[in-house]
C-alpha cells in the first residue's frame, strides 16, 4: 500500500480526521454488524463484562475496570487495539503524533505553517498506539505528565515557560492512542489530580505553566477492589472523570474456566504430545480454584487468579512428562498422584488468613486437591456416609473389604504398566465405575479409580499415608491398631 506523505496527498486520498474515541466507535460498530466477535480469546464475560463495555465505547467513555487480580483486566484492555484503524498519519516527527489537520504542539503548529500543502507526514500502525504503565508509589508527574528540561532551552536560549523546552512525558506522547493504567488505587493522591484536567479539558500543567493541549486520549484504568479499600484509593473527582465502570469477575462455570486455561496455558507441543490428559483432570484441576473461593483458610477478598489453573495446568504437564522421561517411557497419561506436582503453582497464588497460615501453605495446597477430586467424585458417584445403618445398601463396601489384609503403593516414578496393575488389582473399583460411569474408555478409567479412592479417604474409610516416593492406600482401622 502506497501511503500519501505529504498533507496535499493526504488530502486527495479523502482522509478525515477522527478522534480516537470516534474510530474505537466506527470500528466496534462495524465488527458487532458483521457478527465479529471485539474480543476474541475473552471466555464467560460475553453477557455481563463485554455488553458494558461494549456501551462505554460507543458512549466514548473513559473506562475504569474494577476486578480481582486474574480477571483479564489487561487483557481486555490490550484487545482494545484491535478496534483501531491499521495506520493513521501524524505530522513527521511530532513527539506527541500530530493530527495532520488538527496540530495541537508548537512543534506541529509551526511544521504546518512552515510547509502548508507539503507537510512531511509518517503513518503510525495500531500496534504502536497501545501505552500501558503500572501505577507504582514512585511513578511520579514527570513520568506522566512531562517536566522542564533545562538543557534544551539553555541550547535555545528560551524561557522555562515556552513549550519548546518541555520533554513530554507518558501521557502526552501517548496522544490519538490508547493509554492504560493499571493499578489505578496505587497511584499517589497527588498524580491522581494531574489527571483530572487532561480526562476533561486536556490541560496540562507542568512546574506552575499550564499549557493548553487538548490531548486526544483513550484512557483505560484497571484497578482490584481489594487495593481499592486497603492500600490506596481513586480520589472522588477523579472517579467522577470516568466515564464507565465495569466490573468483572471469574469464570462461573468449570466449562468456561477450562476454555480459559487451555487457552492461556504454555506448553511445549513435544510434552503436549507425549502426556495426555484425561477430561476428568481438567475439570479437577478447575475444581480446585473453585475450592479455594470458598475454602475458610484462603483469603478470598484478594481473589484467586486465573493463573493458578493456568501455572497449575503447565506444572501438570511438567510432571507427567518428567516421569515418563525417568521411567524410559514415551507417552503416559496424567494421574491424580501427579496433581502433587502443582502444589507450588497453588502456594504462590493463595492468600492464606489465619487459619491457612497455621496449617502452612502446602497443606492447605493439598487439602484443596483433595477437596477438588471429592467435589469430582461426588458428581458421579452417591454420596459415601459415614455411618451405614444395617441394610442399607453401601456400593463402596467391596473396596473397604478388598482393603482389609492388604493395600497398594502408588509412586511417583511408577511405569504405566506397574501403575494400572496396581489399580487393577482392586477388582470392585471396576465393577463400581461400570455401574455408575457405563463405557468410560479404559484409559480414564484409572484416573477415576484413584479419585475414588481419595474420595474413601477423606470419607475416613481408606487411609492415605505418604511414604518414600508416593502413597500408601490401606484400611483405616489395621492402620490405626498398627500405632498400638
Amino acid at each position: 500500500m502506497n501511503f500519501p506523505k505529504t498533507l496535499k496527498e493526504l488530502k486527495k486520498a479523502g482522509y478525515q480526521h477522527q478522534t480516537i474515541q470516534d474510530e474505537l466507535r466506527k470500528n466496534l460498530l462495524a465488527k458487532l454488524e458483521s457478527n465479529t466477535n471485539p474480543f476474541e480469546g475473552i471466555h464467560g464475560f460475553e453477557n455481563t463484562v463485554i455488553p458494558a463495555l461494549e456501551h462505554a465505547i460507543i458512549s466514548g467513555h473513559h473506562i475504569n475496570l474494577l476486578g480481582l487480580r486474574g480477571q483479564a483486566k489487561t487483557k481486555i484492555a490490550r484487545l482494545m487495539i484491535e478496534l483501531l484503524d491499521d495506520y493513521i498519519p501524524y505530522i513527521q516527527d511530532s513527539p506527541i503524533y500530530d493530527d495532520p489537520f488538527q496540530p495541537i504542539s508548537n512543534y506541529g503548529k509551526k511544521l504546518l505553517q512552515e510547509h502548508g500543502d507539503d507537510t512531511p507526514i509518517q503513518w503510525l500502525a495500531k500496534e504502536d498506539r497501545y501505552y500501558e504503565k503500572l501505577a507504582t508509589p514512585d511513578v511520579s508527574i514527570a513520568d506522566l505528565i512531562g517536566d522542564i528540561d533545562p538543557i534544551k532551552a539553555a541550547q535555545l536560549k528560551l524561557s522555562y515557560s515556552d513549550e519548546q523546552v518541555i520533554h513530554y512525558g507518558m501521557i502526552p506522547r501517548a496522544n490519538r492512542c490508547i493509554f492504560v493504567i493499571n493499578e489505578l488505587p496505587d497511584l499517589q493522591a497527588k498524580i491522581q489530580v494531574a489527571l483530572f484536567n487532561i480526562l476533561q479539558e486536556g490541560d496540562i500543567q507542568i512546574r506552575g505553566f499550564k499549557l493548553r493541549l487538548p490531548l486526544d486520549i483513550q484512557f483505560v484504568f484497571t484497578a482490584n477492589p481489594e487495593d481499592y479499600t486497603n492500600r490506596g484509593s481513586i480520589v472522588t473527582p477523579l472517579k467522577d472523570r470516568i466515564g464507565s465502570q465495569i466490573l468483572t469477575h471469574y469464570p462461573k462455570t468449570r466449562e468456561i474456566a477450562k476454555r480459559i486455561t487451555q487457552q492461556e496455558a504454555q506448553v511445549v507441543d513435544g510434552v503436549k504430545k507425549a502426556v495426555s490428559v484425561p477430561d476428568i483432570a481438567f475439570d479437577l484441576l478447575e475444581q480446585i480454584s473453585f475450592e479455594a473461593r470458598e475454602s475458610e483458610y484462603v483469603d478470598a477478598k484478594s481473589g484467586i487468579s486465573a493463573r493458578l489453573s493456568i501455572s497449575a495446568l503447565e506444572n501438570l504437564y511438567s510432571t507427567a512428562f518428567r516421569r515418563m522421561t525417568v521411567a524410559k517411557e514415551t507417552e503416559t497419561s496424567v494421574r491424580l498422584l501427579d496433581f502433587m506436582g502443582i502444589v507450588p503453582a497453588i502456594t504462590g497464588k493463595i492468600e492464606l488468613v489465619y487459619e491457612g497460615e497455621s496449617e502452612g501453605a502446602d497443606q492447605v495446597a493439598e487439602h484443596l486437591i483433595e477437596s477438588a477430586a471429592k467435589s469430582i467424585f461426588l458428581s458421579k458417584f452417591p454420596a459415601i456416609k459415614k455411618l451405614e445403618k444395617a441394610g442399607d445398601f453401601n456400593p463402596y463396601a467391596e473396596i473397604t473389604d478388598w482393603f482389609g489384609n492388604q493395600n497398594i503403593s502408588l509412586l511417583h516414578i511408577q511405569t504405566d504398566q506397574e501403575y494400572q496393575s496396581a489399580l487393577d488389582s482392586i477388582a470392585p473399583l471396576d465393577a463400581l465405575i461400570n455401574k455408575f460411569i457405563p463405557k468410560l474408555p479404559k484409559e480414564e478409567s484409572y484416573f477415576w479409580k484413584e479419585v475414588i479412592l481419595w474420595s474413601l479417604v477423606s470419607y475416613k474409610k481408606l487411609n492415605k499415608e505418604q511414604v518414600d516416593g508416593g502413597l500408601e492406600i490401606s484400611d483405616l482401622l489395621g492402620t490405626y491398631l498398627k500405632h498400638f
